[in-house]
């Protein structure tokens, strides 16, 4: 006992004269957070520099919070693990070519149409010109050409540009197959793999991590079901908004505004703007105004409605949260980031909450509970 308080004197000897307790508490908590910013700063700088295998093992991650739910019905409805799985990839395979070979073959028929459009529209915008600024004809090809030549379009330009669209082009094909092969095994042996994993952790903190990392792997689970809800709404008003104003490509139109609503807030605005140019090159400026005002009513209803009421209330963040990690992903990793930041946060939201919560206390390790019982003579 007396050992104990000479060295908490002795400690209290040692400690700065005349520094409020106050401030000794706040460096105490500053040296922590600045040890916590480095680690996440270390953990977002080698994310970085293995995007190329981080982007589609998350895209497979995705696929399986959205698979996940079919393939377990079709198991407990005593389909086998390998064949429910094989047919939760097919079925993901067969609507995704069907999507494409829909959108190619719309691209492909309406396409002459609306070249034969834009040059009508570019030869009265240069008569328009003509008559308004009082240019001839080869004044205006002047124009044009010293525009054109303030790009640089020599051979080595081309050769570059060719070499890294190949580049890019053998990226997106590796990272898609990387991408599929993630998610068979997610599917496959997704648990088993998770056991592994939390085996590489404390005795003491594996209930607590398995059952945080449950409760939000739940949430990514409604996050993609969600989204494809959310998703599906914007194609099909901004693609039925397309069709009532007789733009060209309304079906390629809506499946791009459908893929580009993965990324929330600012998908749907993006590809829906797609649909103005063609609608302000094939029918002009009037009907691209009111193909405008289509897109911002579906962002609107998107923003106001599903976003906070559908979507906050599934995966329980805020919309100013949704929009501020939104800008966070796309700044730090671009389009990537904007797809996996509400995901990624909504995640994290729950598993803190979970643990916090302190629901974990008294559950059995995760690696004994997933244990089959010992034969009766091994007992």
């Amino acid at each position: 006992m007396f050992r104990r308080q000479r060295i908490a004197d002795e400690i209290a000897a040692l400690r700065p004269a005349g520094v409020p307790p106050g401030l000794r508490i706040a460096g105490a908590y500053a040296w922590r957070l600045l040890v916590l910013a480095g680690l996440i700063g270390v953990v977002i700088f080698l994310i970085m520099q293995l995007r190329l295998l981080v982007i589609p093992i998350f895209v497979g991650v995705l696929l399986a919070a959205l698979l996940g739910p079919f393939a377990n019905w079709m198991r407990a409805h005593r389909v086998p693990n390998g064949l429910a799985t094989a047919i939760a990839m097919l079925t993901l395979l067969g609507v995704v070519t069907g999507l494409v070979w829909l959108v190619v073959g719309q691209i492909r028929a309406g396409l002459p149409a609306l070249q034969d459009r834009i040059a009508t529209r570019v030869d009265e915008s240069l008569a328009w010109a003509s008559r308004t600024f009082g240019l001839s004809a080869d004044e205006i090809g002047v124009a044009i050409d010293g525009a054109v030549g303030q790009f640089d379009l020599g051979n080595e330009r081309l050769v570059s540009g060719a070499l890294s669209i190949g580049s890019t082009a053998g990226e997106l094909l590796a990272g898609a197959l990387l991408a599929l092969f993630a998610l068979l095994f997610f599917l496959l042996d997704g648990r088993r793999i998770w056991l592994f994993v939390i085996g590489l952790l404390p005795r003491r903190s594996r209930p607590a991590v398995d059952g945080a990392a449950s409760a939000g792997w739940r949430t990514v689970t409604e996050f993609a079901k969600v989204q494809i809800f959310v998703a599906f709404v914007d194609a099909v008003g901004i693609g039925l908004g397309a069709v009532l104003l007789q733009v060209p490509l309304a079906l390629p139109i809506a499946v791009a505004v459908f893929l580009g609503s993965f990324v929330p807030i600012i998908g749907a605005f993006v590809t829906g703007s797609i649909a103005v140019l063609v609608a302000l090159a094939y029918n002009g400026p009037g009907v691209a105004l009111a193909m405008l005002g289509v897109v911002l009513l579906v962002q609107q209803i998107e923003g106001h409605v599903l976003q906070p009421l559908v979507m906050g209330t599934a995966v329980k963040v805020h919309p100013l949260a949704v929009v501020v990690s939104v800008a966070a992903g796309g700044f730090l990793a671009g389009i990537p980031g904007t797809l996996f930041a509400v995901p990624i946060v909504a995640f994290l939201n729950v598993f803190v909450r979970y643990i916090s919560s302190g629901a974990w206390r008294g559950l059995p390790d995760p690696l004994r509970a997933d244990l089959p019982p010992l034969p009766a003579d091994e007992r």
